[in-house]
This record gives structure tokens, C-alpha cells and sequence, in this order.
């Protein structure tokens, strides 16, 4: 489980998506995709990359699918994410 969490979050737009979806609230795919400027197959192709590696959780509203983080991850999971923001925000503050 550990891989496919890294794995999946190596891709810069589903760690974008994951940052955004950390609000703990649900987003559309419609959203996502204005946001990180990504097309409709490309976002849905993320996603389930996330899904898979139980990152995420979807739920359908209409024709919408709505996502939002995984509110049962594991604890060692939610490290991981902790741990990969707080260094990606290390990073930022030096940069600038």
C-alpha cells in the first residue's frame, strides 16, 4: 500500500489534486480540472490512480463525480501525506 501512495503522488498533478482535496471537502471533477488546468480524461485518469491507491473517495452527483480525501486512511498513510506537504512547503519557503 505504502508503493502505490508514493507512487501515485509522484505525479505532480495528483499531488496538486491531493493538496487540494486535503480541505476536507468534497470536490467535481469539473473543479479540479480549472484548477490545475488539466483536461477532463486527464483529471479522471488522476483520480483514479488516487482512487486505486485508496487515497480518495468518489461519490456521483448527476452527471458530476464528486471527490474528497479518504477519511479512513490509516495513520501511516495520513504521515506520509503530512510529511510530503510539510516538505514541499520546506521547499517553497525557500524558493522564495
Amino acid at each position: 500500500m505504502v508503493l502505490s501512495v508514493l507512487s501515485a503522488l509522484a505525479e505532480p498533478t495528483r499531488l496538486e489534486a491531493i493538496r487540494l482535496l486535503k480541505d476536507g471537502t468534497e470536490h467535481c471533477v469539473c473543479e479540479l480540472m480549472q484548477k490545475l488546468d488539466a483536461t477532463q480524461s486527464r483529471m479522471s485518469r488522476h483520480m483514479q490512480v488516487l482512487k486505486r491507491a485508496g487515497l480518495v473517495c468518489d461519490r456521483r452527483d448527476a452527471q458530476w463525480v464528486r471527490y474528497r480525501l479518504n477519511p479512513d486512511l490509516q495513520p501511516e498513510i495520513r504521515a506520509i501525506l503530512d510529511a510530503v506537504f510539510d516538505a514541499a512547503q520546506a521547499q517553497e519557503r525557500k524558493a522564495a
